[in-house]
């Protein structure tokens, strides 16, 4: 079954071809028909098309899409080029200026981090118009628990940002010891001040790759 175009089709061919899959499609079917979703049914799968499972060096596990048209393109935190960085993403940018001295960015599109091999996955992958959560319990934690279960019991050390509850909760599938696990609040305005900020999950990922003798992600988005 060809879904996303990669090795993660053979990854996740048990998942696509499970009745939880087919179960999802329908609902999906349903309300890209009937409703405003985002992202673009076509960007669904973007994350992971861009980034392969060999090539994974960070996992940044975010909540869900953004809910406002014209941002969310299937790459968790991210938006198109142009398109005004939201408050989580600028809380991103908060933290990565206070962590290792980089200004904020005008520019939202995350594309630089993914071809270093950052995956920026949400634990739902869809969302209705203006209505965060609403693709909640519908099938897509089963479907990045399986994304999870496969990179957490992988022997290549990867850095996993859990950021928020949601995200949290797949730490129970990263399982090697070899990979790095960061907690924080999610980056939102409503939680940002819990712990996010201060968190310093840049340098700390950076650290962790070097002493692992992989060079660091470059942060700088431009």
């Amino acid at each position: 079954m060809n879904i996303i175009g990669n090795d993660w089709d053979s990854v996740l061919k048990d998942w696509f071809e499970s009745d939880r899959f087919k179960k999802l499609q329908l609902f999906l079917d349903e309300e890209y028909n009937s409703k405003t979703i985002y992202p673009a049914r076509e960007n669904i799968y973007n994350a992971l098309k861009f980034v392969t499972p060999d090539k994974v060096r960070v996992v940044i596990l975010g909540q869900d899409p953004y809910i406002n048209e014209g941002q969310a393109h299937g790459f968790a935190l991210s938006v198109l080029p142009g398109v005004t960085p939201p408050p989580s993403l600028r809380n991103m940018y908060k933290e990565l200026e206070s962590d290792l001295g980089i200004p904020p960015s005008k520019n939202g599109c995350l594309l630089r981090w993914a071809e270093q091999g950052v995956l920026l996955l949400n634990t739902v992958l869809t969302v209705e118009a203006g209505k965060s959560n609403s693709h909640a319990k519908k099938g897509w934690e089963q479907f990045t628990d399986a994304v999870l279960r496969h990179l957490g019991g992988g022997e290549n050390p990867i850095v996993f940002m859990l950021l928020g509850k949601p995200a949290q909760q797949k730490e129970k599938f990263i399982v090697n010891p070899a990979h790095l696990i960061i907690k924080s609040p999610h980056p939102s305005p409503l939680s940002a001040s819990a712990g996010f900020f201060g968190s310093r999950l840049y340098s700390r990922a950076n650290e962790f790759l070097r002493r692992g003798g992989l060079s660091g992600i470059n942060w700088q988005v431009g």
